[in-house]
């Protein structure tokens, strides 16, 4: 039994509630959850309360309309959604729900599964129906909540809900954008993410809710690149993935990032968008060589626009867009090689705060790239990775001089210059040219 629903029963003992939704439907299938709804006949509200006074957790509420109120834990360890049953009714709540599995109650106290639409059945056969055909109407959302489930949970859609999916696709334009992202960076987060991209093309989705994606579509590249853009970007994406299991990158790649996401998952974001830029900037020079000049500044900026428009958190464009900006410049150091200290260094301030994370993306790109001369250019590009994510695992040591004493021992006033002089001496300390103190003052005063 989970965390949530323990404390839910203990707290509400004797209440009268029912646990609903995908709490059910995991349970069923074995699989614990942190997060439980419950459905309340009356105000939810003293159920809130008293629920989380028992864990000494915080109760808020969602939203007056529906009255939903929320209780989370103690360092967000689970949470439980309550809500006001519909109409008091038990049997009214779930023929309003959207799929079958999930229109399932069970009392709180335990007992019977309630199953008037045939959810078990539906499970037992790895299906996602639609509860009526007015569910999907209701709320377009659930068309892409289809697929989400569908792909977490290793489900098909059957023909109707596939086909209210393709036929409602577009009202998810109307849809409050912070919900769509809920969704939708499930999808990208889950194992099967190739498979809930095609689910979103075949059903007319991906047009709607990551058009840039679809844009890419037959956008022929140069004779290092095998595939067209989207194929390429797809690609690009699986080795992410694949590089996300890496027991080289596993850790680093696996703590969290923001937006409920990890590291690794903000990646696949990256992944998505790195070359959303090249419709726009694709040129075919004399001979027949196409470039795509400027599109990793211009697709770092498209991608803050998209995830912008999704409502993500400024922390999630920043990272993406960082991973974006720079996904060509490892590739550009392999033909510098052997890489000097000065450059490892301009590097890892160029792509600072997220050196590694960069690195291992261009990896990603760099597997996904398979034309000419790819097996050549790829071990290349690996012994590069190798250098600069070993570079960027050094510990900084804190500065030789401050830039208080700069101004004090050097007569170096404070301004432009100062920040200047601070950072090349850090330079010159990574390079090896300066190693104590009484060398950083000297070669400050070289430097004015």
């Amino acid at each position: 039994m989970s965390q949530a629903l323990q404390a839910a029963r203990e707290a509400l003992a004797g209440e009268d509630a029912w646990l609903v939704g995908g709490a059910v439907r995991d349970k069923l299938l074995g699989r614990d959850t942190d997060d439980i709804d419950l459905a309340i006949p009356g105000d939810p509200k003293p159920y809130a309360r008293k629920l989380a006074r028992a864990v000494r957790g915080a109760a808020f509420e969602l939203s007056g309309a529906f009255g939903a109120w929320r209780v989370v834990a103690p360092e967000h360890a689970w949470h439980v959604d309550l809500v006001t049953l519909r109409d008091d009714d038990i049997h009214q709540d779930l023929a309003h729900r959207d799929f079958t599995i999930n229109a399932m109650a069970e009392p709180l106290a335990g007992g019977e599964v309630l199953d008037p639409h045939g959810g078990r059945d539906d499970l037992s056969k790895r299906l996602v129906r639609m509860v009526s055909a007015q569910a999907l109407v209701d709320d377009p959302l659930r068309s892409l909540r289809a697929i989400r489930i569908a792909v977490e949970l290793d489900l098909t859609l059957d023909a109707a809900t596939g086909e209210a999916a393709s036929a409602n696709a577009r009202g998810i334009e109307h849809v409050a954008h912070e919900r769509v992202f809920a969704e939708l960076k499930r999808i990208i987060s889950a194992a099967a993410v190739l498979r809930g991209l095609q689910l979103l093309d075949e059903h007319g989705l991906t047009d709607v809710v990551l058009p840039e994606l679809t844009r890419l579509k037959g956008i022929e590249q140069s004779q290092f690149h095998h595939l067209d853009v989207h194929d390429h970007t797809l690609e690009v994406l699986d080795e992410v993935t694949k590089l996300q299991r890496h027991p080289e990158y596993a850790d680093l790649l696996g703590e969290p990032l923001a937006d409920e996401l990890t590291r690794g998952d903000a990646m696949r974001w990256a992944a998505l968008l790195h070359d959303a830029a090249k419709p726009q900037t694709r040129d075919v020079l004399p001979g027949g060589r196409v470039t795509f000049l400027g599109h990793d500044r211009e697709g770092a900026q498209l991608a803050k626009d998209v995830l912008g428009r999704l409502r993500s958190s400024s922390k999630l464009r920043e990272y993406v867009a960082a991973l974006i900006a720079h996904h060509l410049d490892a590739g550009f150091l392999v033909h510098r090689r052997p890489l000097d200290r000065r450059t490892l260094w301009r590097y890892l301030q160029a792509t600072r705060p997220y050196s590694a994370d960069t690195t291992i993306f261009t990896v990603a790109d760099r597997l996904a790239t398979r034309g000419k001369n790819a097996e050549q250019a790829i071990e290349a590009h690996l012994e590069v990775a190798r250098e600069l994510i070993a570079a960027a695992k050094e510990p900084i040591a804190p500065p030789l001089l401050r830039g208080d004493e700069l101004v004090r021992e050097a007569g170096i006033a404070p301004g432009p210059q100062l920040g200047t002089i601070l950072a090349q001496l850090e330079e010159d300390r990574f390079a090896g040219a300066i190693s104590t103190r009484q060398d950083a003052l000297t070669r400050a005063k070289e430097l004015t």
